[in-house]
């Protein structure tokens, strides 16, 4: 079976590489790895999702779902002091890599729950989702991590993805339409879309 960033235990053999990126005006040093997602530099995906997101007038924890070796949630606990980040993942050195770079950066405000998308999350509300949803997974996949974000959403609460537009982000767009009433696209910029849904 092929490995993907997505595989629970990454076989592939670790060969960390470190590197530093300024994101929303702050520089952070990050670790990654073979086996996980984007391990030469920060995404241009997650890059761009980071600098636009905002937080929603909503109180509650955020949720970095798929957060990777970290740097959605890392930057944005960094900028939202005040705010919880609960960063998942499936990926166990992802995870690893994702506590390792909330130390290395003095980021205090985070909790790392293992989860394939909710299955360790389900008695929580969160104020916001944010993703870099798994492409490879399939849309299958992805669609259900839109369905599970909207039943975890508070009131007002509001998801924010990025996807590119030839990795199905129309398709995207659509399926956030069937499930909540106000969808907006924030931003679009080189192919990548950055799509906010609202829970009202």
């Amino acid at each position: 079976m092929t490995e993907h960033y997505f595989s629970q235990q990454p076989q592939s053999k670790s060969s960390p590489k470190k590197w530093d990126f300024v994101l929303k005006g702050k520089k952070y040093i990050f670790t990654s790895d073979a086996g996980v997602f984007s391990k030469n530099e920060v995404d241009p995906g997650s890059r761009l999702l980071i600098e636009k997101f905002y937080a929603p007038e909503t109180a509650g924890d955020l949720l970095d779902l798929g957060c990777g070796y970290g740097p959605i949630g890392i930057a944005l606990a960094g900028y939202y002091e005040d705010r919880h980040i609960v960063m998942a993942d499936v990926n166990e050195r992802a995870l690893s890599l994702a506590e390792q770079n909330a130390r290395d950066n003095g980021i205090k405000n985070v909790e790392f729950v293992k989860s394939d998308r909710f299955n360790s999350l389900k008695e929580r509300e969160f104020a916001s989702v944010i993703s870099n949803p798994p492409i490879r997974a399939g849309k299958k996949v992805v669609h259900q991590m839109f369905e599970e974000s909207k039943k975890a959403l508070k009131n007002a609460g509001e998801l924010w993805i990025v996807i590119q537009k030839k990795q199905g982000a129309p398709s995207a767009k659509k399926k956030l339409e069937q499930l909540f009433n106000e969808v907006e696209v924030v931003a679009k910029h080189k192919g990548y879309y950055i799509i906010r849904a609202i829970n009202i």
